[in-house]
């Protein structure tokens, strides 16, 4: 990926776990790589089409210095996030956040921390079969598509289906999005589960009724298999209305372990069914 880089701009800030270090201030060196496709920039030479590295230098500044953090750590980690969303052709960041009068008592150059944060695509699967099903789902798109480090690009049609696993309740209301995010996947799932309980949801029984039902389908390319989270969802390959919705709005999306795409997968499925 193609890259803009800015090396050890200089600013004074007062970030520090002393109190005198918030008083006083000291020298930060901040560098940032800043990833972003430059080819339309740079075959037609339009500045608006690249980024004016002049204004990130000064928001680097201003953020620098209109802040006071006890740990570096969080000085890059707010920083990194704010660029991406500031900067909106910005797909990835490098941050290294440097203090070369790093208080320690010995002598040395200087401590840093770098970190790099990018934007992600997730795809999220969402599932109603009580009360007002397509109000639920609507609430939870709305919820995310106003956090500020969510955007929900894509929608899918809601599709009726009959009930999976457990048989004997209501039918489900069932569709998918194509979420951006800046969030982990642990964090994602966490946040997912908060719009769950704010619909009231109950997990009683396994496959049961529910207000809202949220999974991540898919988180980039990326394979989990944690107490807490697995990705891709592992199911997912035998559930039509997980497939369908799916393939509405991500049908050449490659399952990472089962090497098919969506379209593919919900092919077989369907020959299988038949």
């Amino acid at each position: 990926m193609d890259c803009i880089r800015i090396c050890n701009l200089e600013i004074f800030g007062k970030h520090g776990v002393y109190e005198e270090e918030n008083k006083l201030g000291q020298k930060f060196l901040v560098s940032a790589d800043l990833y972003f496709s430059t080819r339309t920039a740079g075959c037609d030479d339009i500045l608006s089409e690249s980024l004016h590295y002049g204004e990130v230098c000064h928001f680097i500044n201003d953020f620098m210095k209109d802040r006071c953090y006890k740990l570096i750590e969080t000085v890059a980690e707010q920083l990194a996030k704010e660029l991406l969303l500031r900067f909106r052709k910005l797909e990835r960041v490098r941050i290294e956040v440097k203090k070369p009068w790093a208080p320690i008592g010995l002598p040395l150059e200087s401590v840093s921390v770098v970190i790099e944060r990018s934007w992600h695509t997730a795809y999220v699967a969402l599932g109603s079969n009580m009360g007002e099903r397509e109000e639920y789902l609507q609430n939870a798109i709305q919820t995310l598509e106003e956090r500020a480090d969510c955007s929900v690009e894509r929608i899918s049609r809601f599709i009726e289906t009959e009930p999976y696993g457990y048989t004997e309740q209501e039918r489900f209301l069932n569709g998918m999005i194509e979420l951006h995010t800046l969030l982990l996947p642990e964090e994602l799932l966490a946040l997912l589960q908060e719009i769950e309980q704010e619909a009231k949801r109950e997990r009683v029984t396994k496959w049961g009724p529910r207000t809202l039902d949220l999974d991540i389908i898919f988180y980039d390319d990326m394979i989990i298999d944690s107490v807490e989270l697995t990705v891709p969802h592992a199911d997912m390959h035998n559930r039509g209305f997980v497939l369908e919705p799916l393939a509405q709005i991500a049908p050449n999306v490659r399952h990472p372990v089962l090497n098919q795409t969506v379209a593919q997968l919900l092919e077989k499925l369907e020959s299988k069914q038949q």
